[in-house]
C-alpha cells in the first residue's frame, strides 16, 4: 500500500528562523530592548546567531543599562552594547555572502554597514519601531545602495498558539513519558 499522505512542514523557513531569532533575544540582559539575529545560507542552514549584550568576558556589573543620553555615552548602555547582528557576524564560522539575516528589530546604520560589507542578500525583520530615526533611514539607504533586500515579517497569533501547543506537548511528554 502506497502512502498518499504527504506531510506538510509545520513552519515556513521564515517562521522557523524568525522564531530562532526570537529565542536568541531571550539571552539578552537588556532591560528595555531584547534583540536576536540569525544568519542563514541559501540552503536554509543556520550560519550564526547573536543577541544584544555587553562585550563578552568583561565585568558587566561595572557597566550601566541606562539609555538616558543626557548622561553621556560613558554612562549609558550605548557605549558598551554589541548589537545582535554584530554579535552574529563576529561569531560566524564562515562567509555570510549571499545569506539572509533574520532579526527582531530593524538594523541600525552601524549594523547595516557590517551586513553590507559581508554581502548579505536579504534582511527579514519583525519590528521597525525606529523607522523615523536617522540611524534607520541611513540603514535603509545603505541596504538600497548595496542591493540588499529587506522586508518585514509578521509573527501571527496562530503561529504563537501552535508554538505554545507544541511546547506544552513536549513538556507533557518529558514529564509523563508520553503517557496520558
Amino acid at each position: 500500500m502506497e502512502n498518499t499522505d504527504t506531510p506538510k512542514a509545520p513552519l515556513s523557513w521564515d517562521e522557523y528562523f524568525m522564531l530562532q531569532a526570537m529565542m536568541s533575544s531571550f539571552r539578552s540582559k537588556d532591560p528595555s530592548t531584547k534583540v536576536g539575529s540569525v544568519f542563514v545560507d541559501k540552503h536554509n542552514h543556520q550560519i550564526s546567531m547573536g543577541y544584544n549584550g555587553f562585550i563578552a568576558g568583561i565585568d558587566e556589573s561595572q557597566l550601566p543599562w541606562t539609555k538616558d543620553l543626557d548622561q553621556g555615552l560613558v554612562n549609558t548602555k550605548y557605549g558598551y552594547v554589541v548589537h545582535a547582528e554584530a554579535n552574529a557576524i563576529l561569531h560566524a564560522p564562515r562567509s555570510l555572502e549571499g545569506s539572509r539575516c533574520y532579526v527582531t528589530l530593524f538594523p541600525c546604520n552601524e549594523c547595516a554597514k557590517l551586513i553590507a560589507s559581508k554581502k548579505v542578500s536579504e534582511v527579514i525583520y519583525l519590528s521597525d519601531k525606529h523607522q523615523d530615526k536617522e540611524h534607520t533611514i541611513v540603514a535603509k539607504k545603505i541596504f538600497d545602495l548595496s542591493g540588499i533586500k529587506y522586508r518585514s515579517m509578521e509573527v501571527t497569533h496562530k503561529l504563537l498558539e501552535r508554538l505554545q501547543e507544541h511546547l506544552e506537548k513536549l513538556l507533557h511528554d518529558v514529564q509523563f513519558g508520553g503517557k496520558v
